[in-house]
């Protein structure tokens, strides 16, 4: 139990159904759909795509996405990759001949096929109750109406202002970024979306909007056509797991990095993190060197899943027990090498439970902040750059190409602990997912925190050659860190930010939803 004297969240608990996520009107409406029979997939679409609107730096329509379900807490866990995959036209070898050594990622080269609506659509149909019309209604609704701007939306709005293109006009105020409270609307996309109500994918992937889409893009230097939208689809996809304590960590194969969760999990098992303080330098530095060796291995071998021929090696126990050898327990390693990918931070999570124990864990993305920063002309839809995932180094298992799907730091997360599924989870913050992951799973375990104090605890995070440390750590852990051979750094922002439900005996749910986020969990 928290100290009550100080700041903090406590734990939200009900019975009926539960929703957490990073903006509270959104966690609101998943609630009523839930209240009016709908599942737990219902809630979660409804709620994400109004997310697109509440932090439209964070997602959209024109972005992708990646689901794990369990239908019930005794069910097999579903997952559905609806990451999109490059158009038919691009190509590395002319973008290297351009001059470039990585892909510009404000560029129409760094848009791969969007995948969300393709997934929401299936989802729907296959796992919904309630069916598009009223999953997208709410949405529909405050795209009109407008929705007041949240502080840290505000925040990161204007940080990333200078991204967007003249063409996703629609994104500011006048040129500017809107304060807090100030409202943003978004009426062209609200007719995309009663398109998708009433025509399915069809009303995305074809016609009218599908050839605004190409246009826009084509416009811009893309090589986008009408056959690249119409033959977007997602996936079903065997999940894969590892074990940490009593839980077993169920995530996404490749193209994300859930892989690097797993094998950073099995890595701290060589270390006695319940031995040490949760909150003092021996720790930072022993996560710092795992996450640098198993980004280091993700950046090498990660990619399309038609394209990762390494996984069973990165999930296994022995490469493990390899890399964990090479860490100093006193001494920082050199970084590992660069990230093949830009730095960002913007995404959003969902998770939700209903009456029936039915749980999704829902992540949805437009990569960068503003994504591309493109928007289509007529109806407004803000590109991702995911193809910005991609890399250009010839013969690499990610090398950019047609029909391929870039590497993706998105991943949603679920435990699972005596063969029943207990806690949809996920961690917010680009790079920084499959350490969060990590973190939090080592939080409940090593130091037993409920999930609110395991989200609220700070982070840190080894990064590109420098280890940000949150201003919940001490100066002198900081100091100690640096003593240590660390390049540390207290973050502009805050790191990440995560959402959980837990699924306790008894049938109380147990929500946690991040204060470095503007949302809340919510329950009935």
């Amino acid at each position: 139990m928290r100290d009550f004297h100080l700041p903090g969240r406590s734990p939200v608990l009900t019975t009926n159904g539960m929703c957490a996520t990073s903006h509270p009107l959104a966690a609101k409406v998943a609630v009523q759909i839930l209240e009016a029979g709908g599942n737990a997939v219902d809630a979660a679409l409804s709620g994400a795509v109004l997310l697109g609107f509440c932090e439209p730096q964070m997602t959209g329509i024109g972005g992708d996405m990646f689901a794990l379900v369990a239908p019930s807490p005794e069910a097999d866990i579903i997952a559905i990759n609806g990451s999109g995959k490059g158009p038919a036209g691009l190509s590395a070898e002319a973008l290297r001949a351009a001059g470039h050594s990585v892909i510009p990622p404000y560029s129409a080269a760094a848009v791969t096929m969007p995948g969300a609506v393709d997934a929401i659509c299936r989802l729907s149909s296959d796992y919904g109750k309630l069916g598009l019309k009223s999953v997208l209604a709410p949405a529909i609704h405050y795209a009109e109406a407008g929705i007041p701007v949240a502080p840290r939306v505000s925040f990161d709005w204007s940080e990333a202002l200078e991204n967007l293109h003249p063409s996703a006009r629609e994104f500011t105020m006048d040129g500017r970024a809107p304060m807090p409270g100030e409202a943003f609307r978004a009426p062209r996309q609200a007719e995309v979306l009663r398109r998708i109500a009433d025509e399915g994918r069809a009303g995305f992937y074809e016609g009218e909007v599908a050839e605004d889409m190409v246009a826009s893009l084509r416009a811009a230097g893309g090589t986008h056509t009408l056959d690249d939208f119409a033959n977007v689809a997602s996936d079903y996809v065997n999940p894969i797991t590892g074990t940490y304590g009593p839980y077993d960590l169920v995530e996404q194969p490749p193209n994300g990095q859930g892989a690097i969760a797993v094998l950073m999990l099995n890595m701290l098992k060589h270390f006695d993190i319940a031995g040490m303080d949760p909150w003092g330098a021996e720790r930072a530095h022993i996560e710092a060197e795992c996450t640098k060796l198993a980004y280091d291995a993700r950046n090498r071998l990660l990619a399309d899943r038609d394209h990762t021929a390494r996984l069973e090696h990165l999930l296994s126990p022995e490469t493990a027990a390899q890399l964990a050898a090479l860490i100093d327990p006193n001494k920082a390693m050199a970084d590992a090498a660069p990230i093949t990918e830009a730095v960002h931070k913007d995404t959003i999570y969902i998770s939700v439970v209903d009456k029936d124990g039915m749980s999704v864990s829902l992540i949805y993305s437009i990569f960068h902040s503003f994504g591309s920063g493109i928007a289509s002309d007529k109806f407004g839809v803000l590109f991702h750059n995911r193809g910005a995932g991609f890399t250009l180094e010839e013969g690499h298992p990610n090398e950019a190409g047609p029909g391929k799907r870039p590497m993706h730091t998105i991943i949603p997360g679920m435990l699972r602990r005596d063969d029943r599924t207990v806690m949809p989870f996920g961690v917010m913050g680009g790079q920084y997912q499959a350490n969060g992951h990590a973190r939090f799973i080592t939080n409940l375990v090593d130091f037993e925190m409920d999930p609110q104090s395991a989200i609220d605890a700070p982070r840190s995070f080894s990064d590109a050659g420098t280890l940000k440390v949150e201003r919940g750590y001490s100066d002198d852990v900081r100091q100690r860190l640096s003593d240590m051979g660390h390049q540390v750094q207290i973050p502009e922002t805050a790191i990440g930010g995560a959402q959980a439900i837990l699924m306790r005996d008894g049938g109380v749910l147990e929500g946690a939803s991040d204060p470095r986020k503007d949302g809340c969990a919510l329950g009935y």
